[in-house]
C-alpha cells in the first residue's frame, strides 16, 4: 500500500495565493484601506457642542416661561389693585389713587435753587425777617435752609414734612379736579401720590393719609412714593377727615356744625360716639389724649377738655379758664405743654392768639396773649417756636419763652406774596 508523504513540519504545500506581492502594491492596498476608514464618519459617544446648545435652549425655554408666568400674576395683581381702588362693591367711585413711575420719574419741573436745597432741621432765627418754618409762597417753597423749590402746582392747601427730612408732603388747593397730595424731594423732583380727591387729611406723622372721593372715607399708609395698605369706609353725610389722632382717622361729622368722630379700620366703621359735642380736636399728648374743645354748662360756652379717642372722644375732663374760639385753628406742641390757639383772656376784648399751659389743665388754665389772631395752619418747631400767618398775610413767629416774658410775637410780611395771597406755613414731623 502506497503512501502520501508527510512533511516534517506543519508547513502544507504550496499556498492558495501567491506571496510576492510587490511592494509598491503593498503600500497602494494600505493606503486604501486607511482612506476608506477615514472617510467613515463615526458618532462620538457623547457630543460636547451638541449638548451645549441643547443646554442653552432648555434655559432659555424655561426662562420664557417663568417669564410669561410672573407678567401674568402681576397683570392679575395690578388689575385687582385697580379693581380695589377704583370701585369697592356696591359703591362705584372714580380711581384716585396714582400709581408712581417705577423709574421714579417726577412731575415737577427742574428746580432753580437758591442756596442748598437739603432740608435741614426746621430752627428759629431771631427777629421777624428771618423764619424758624418752611414757608410756601405762591407756588415756591423756600426752606429755612434758604433754599427755593419751584413746586410746578396751583393753590396750596397744606404741607409738611416727610420724615427723616426725605422731604415735604404738599396738598394742593381745591379744583375742578378735586384735590392732589403730592410728595417733593430736597432735590426738587415732585411724584404725584393721589389726585382727585374731595378732601385729605395727612398724620402729622408723615406716615398715613385719609381721604375722602364720592361717599367714601378712604385711609392709606404712605411707604417713600408709594401708597399701601388701602382700606375704605362709607362716610355718613357730609363727613370728612380732618386729621389723625393716634393711628385712628379724625372725622368732621359736618364741616357746619359740631360733632367728630373716629374711625379705626382695626375695629370697624366709622362711630359718632361720645363725639358729638366736640367744637374742635387741636392735637393729642405723648400719651394718646386728645386736647381738644367742648361746650359745657349753662348756658353753653366752649372750654378746653382732654379727651379719649379710644372711646370715641369721650370727655376725660373739662377746664374752663379763658374764653375759647370754635373756628378751628390750633395746634399742640410736639412736646404736649403748649396750646396755640384761638381767644380772648378776662382782661382782653378782642380775639387774639393765647398760650396756653397744658400742665394746669387740672385747675384753671393760664393762658397768655401770644399775637395776633390764628388765620391758618399753626407750625409748631422742636425749639418751641410756633409759625401761623395772620389775617393780613404776615408770618408771626412765636416764642414760649418771650411770651413768658411778656414780650411780644415777631410778626412781619413775606416778600413775594401775591396781592390777597397768603403764604403757607409747612408743619414739621411729629416725634
Amino acid at each position: 500500500m502506497s503512501g502520501v508523504p508527510i512533511p516534517a513540519d506543519n508547513r502544507t504545500g504550496d499556498p492558495g495565493r501567491p506571496m510576492d506581492v510587490p511592494r509598491d502594491e503593498l503600500e497602494r492596498a494600505v493606503r486604501e484601506t486607511l482612506s476608506r476608514q477615514a472617510a467613515l464618519l463615526r458618532p462620538l459617544a457623547v457630543d460636547p457642542a451638541g449638548l451645549v446648545i441643547r443646554r442653552a435652549n432648555r434655559t432659555r425655554r424655561r426662562r420664557t416661561l417663568a417669564g410669561i408666568a410672573l407678567a401674568g400674576a402681576a397683570t392679575v395683581l395690578v388689575s385687582a389693585g385697580v379693581a380695589q381702588f377704583g370701585a369697592q362693591a356696591g359703591h362705584p367711585t372714580t380711581p384716585t389713587v396714582v400709581l408712581g413711575d417705577p423709574r421714579g420719574a417726577t412731575a415737577g419741573p427742574a428746580p432753580n435753587l437758591a442756596a442748598s436745597p437739603s432740608a435741614g432741621p426746621a430752627r428759629s432765627l431771631p427777629g421777624p425777617g428771618g423764619s424758624a418754618v418752611d414757608l410756601i409762597v405762591g407756588t415756591t417753597l423756600r426752606t429755612t435752609g434758604n433754599a427755593s423749590i419751584p413746586l410746578g402746582l396751583g393753590a396750596v392747601d397744606r404741607a409738611q414734612r416727610i420724615p427723616d427730612q426725605g422731604g415735604w408732603l404738599v396738598v394742593s388747593g381745591p379744583t375742578a379736579a378735586g384735590r392732589s397730595l403730592v410728595s417733593v424731594r430736597p432735590g426738587g423732583s415732585s411724584q404725584v401720590l393721589l389726585a382727585g380727591a374731595e378732601t385729605i387729611a395727612v398724620a402729622t406723622t408723615g406716615r398715613q393719609v385719609a381721604w375722602r372721593d364720592g361717599d367714601r372715607i378712604t385711609l392709606a399708609g404712605i411707604v417713600g412714593d408709594r401708597l399701601v395698605a388701602v382700606t375704605s369706609t362709607a362716610a355718613p353725610g357730609p363727613a370728612v377727615p380732618v386729621g389723625f389722632v393716634g393711628d385712628a382717622v379724625l372725622v368732621r361729622l359736618d364741616p357746619t356744625r359740631p360733632g367728630y368722630a373716629v374711625w379705626r379700620p382695626a375695629v370697624g366703621g366709622l362711630s359718632a360716639g361720645a363725639g358729638g359735642d366736640v367744637l374742635a380736636v387741636h392735637g393729642t399728648l405723648p400719651d394718646g389724649r386728645a386736647v381738644g374743645v367742648v361746650t359745657t354748662g349753662t348756658p353753653g360756652r366752649p372750654c378746653l377738655a382732654l379727651l379719649d379717642p379710644a372711646r370715641n372722644l369721650a370727655v376725660i375732663r373739662t377746664a374752663c379758664g379763658p374764653i375759647l374760639d370754635a373756628d378751628g385753628f390750633g395746634a399742640v406742641s410736639a412736646d404736649g405743654r403748649w396750646l396755640l390757639v384761638n381767644g380772648r383772656t378776662g382782661t382782653s376784648k378782642a380775639a387774639g392768639a393765647l398760650l396756653i399751659d397744658l400742665a394746669t389743665l387740672d385747675g384753671t388754665p393760664v393762658a397768655r396773649r401770644a399775637g395776633p389772631a390764628l388765620a391758618g395752619v399753626v407750625a409748631w418747631t422742636p425749639a418751641r417756636t410756633a409759625g401761623y400767618v395772620d389775617g393780613r398775610g404776615w408770618l408771626v413767629q412765636v416764642r414760649t419763652d418771650r411770651v413768658l416774658a411778656g414780650e411780644p410775637a415777631d410778626a412781619a410780611p413775606v416778600s413775594g406774596v401775591d396781592p390777597g395771597g397768603r403764604p403757607v406755613v409747612v408743619t414739621d414731623v411729629a416725634p
